[in-house]
């Protein structure tokens, strides 16, 4: 099989490897301490959560970065990738283990925030650093596809697989506080391995070229407004991947919106205590995963099929986009309406396929179309848009939502933006007179 053998050929080279596996241990710290801040926040026996509380929470933890998410990439394109993937991960390590002492300490619940934003802020630097150093480690524009299947993919089951194990020892501890706090070290103890790992990469390896460095912070703090409107710029001049942007940030929405819909209805629909209701949850990310899992096997494939020209086409990559929220739209109202278990796993697993697959669709066109140099800070502006879109979501399911979860209206108002989506980028594909003519910026440095 091709995608056997480009898979293959990706995991023998070396640079790709190592990173790779320090996107492997960071993201699945990642999933890791995600679970331990729902259980902590949606699943304690003393707090009585509501859509409003779980929207509240995604606030305070995302959206300060939506705010300085910008600044990130700019950073991020003046200071060396593999330092900010050793440092970044070395520096939450540590915050996560202040985390867990905090949660031992029974301490106010606005110092809790304050630690888990102080994790979920570097966040935004390891993520933007591994999208964009990943055309420096495979050899081949045409290897581009096969490795936003695998790494990408790969790093989001590995979030999956943490945030089980997580969910595992949250389960098997003591329970309380205790067994949270140790959710939280063993989540500091993968974002410790992974910071070493980086040691394996050289310091030069991931970019930028030493010429575009800008190693003095006060220099680069001052450049920030102006770096950001040309990244900006550069994106808007490129149809591609704006489209792309716009149409992943509206199914980042609906997902979002369906996530805290399973929540709620995980906590006080489906089960009976609070252990069962997690381990629902648990379910429902496994299942998740494997959407994932699966969506890395089939895009590359489906890519080809759309664009018998070449899978890093940007013809195939959006079409592919089409075609997961199409396939959204028609079978998230059917599948979500009867509000039962059983029907709603299976959702999860279509909606973790078309939303992972369309996101493979998106990072390539994104890192096809956009040159080396803004890579960095239109990455940072992909996350920006990651977190505001799921935030956003969190608040409208908090005002529709009831007590427990079971709202027909959020369901197809969910199905009526993944049409909306399909349809918008149908019209581009089929109506945009300049794509055929455009050359990936890439190809043309």
């Amino acid at each position: 099989m091709p995608v056997v053998r480009d898979l293959r050929v990706l995991l023998q080279l070396r640079d790709f490897r190592h990173l790779l596996a320090v996107r492997l241990l960071s993201q699945s710290a990642d999933g890791v301490y995600q679970v331990a801040l729902a259980t902590y926040v949606v699943f304690s026996p003393e707090r009585q959560t509501s859509a409003a509380a779980i929207a509240s929470a995604m606030a305070v933890l995302l959206l300060p970065y939506s705010l300085l998410g910008p600044f990130v990439g700019v950073l991020l394109d003046r200071w060396r990738r593999r330092q900010v993937l050793l440092y970044g991960n070395l520096l939450r390590s540590g915050l996560a283990a202040g985390t867990a002492v905090l949660v031992l300490g029974q301490v106010p619940e606005w110092l809790f925030y304050v630690s888990a934003l102080s994790v979920t802020a570097v966040n935004r630097f390891v993520l933007a650093g591994l999208s964009a150093s990943l055309p420096r480690v495979v050899d081949s524009q045409e290897r581009l596809v096969m490795a936003n299947s695998l790494s990408p993919t790969a790093g989001t089951l590995a979030a999956t697989a943490g945030g089980t194990l997580a969910f595992i020892v949250r389960l098997s501890g003591p329970g309380g506080a205790s067994s949270d706090a140790l959710v939280v070290l063993l989540g500091a103890a993968l974002y410790l391995s992974a910071g070493l790992a980086a040691l394996l990469m050289a310091p030069g390896l991931l970019g930028p070229d030493p010429s575009a460095l800008q190693p003095r912070l006060r220099t680069a703090l001052l450049s920030t407004a102006r770096g950001l409107v040309a990244g900006v710029r550069h994106l808007l001049e490129r149809r591609d991947p704006t489209l792309a942007l716009t149409a992943m940030t509206l199914m980042r929405f609906c997902y979002g919106a369906l996530t805290v819909m399973v929540l709620m209805l995980c906590r006080y629909a489906w089960a009976d205590n609070d252990s069962d209701g997690l381990a629902l949850l648990g379910l429902a990310v496994g299942v998740s995963g494997a959407g994932f899992f699966a969506a890395a096997l089939i895009t590359p494939w489906a890519v080809g099929r759309l664009s018998p020209i070449g899978a890093s086409r940007p013809d195939g990559q959006l079409s592919w986009v089409m075609v997961c929220s199409g396939t959204a739209a028609i079978l998230e109202p059917g599948l979500g309406l009867p509000f039962e278990p059983a029907p709603i796993l299976i959702a999860a697993f279509v909606l973790g396929l078309v939303t992972q697959g369309a996101k493979i669709a998106t990072d390539t066109v994104v890192q096809s179309a956009i040159a080396d140099e803004f890579r960095g800070r239109i990455f940072s502006l992909y996350d920006v848009l990651f977190n505001v879109a799921f935030v956003g979501a969190a608040g409208v399911a908090a005002v529709i939502l009831p007590p427990d979860g079971d709202s027909a209206l959020l369901v197809v108002g969910v199905a009526l933006i993944y049409a909306a989506t399909a349809l918008l980028v149908m019209f581009h594909v089929k109506h945009d007179p300049q794509r055929h003519e455009r050359v990936d910026v890439s190809r043309e440095t």
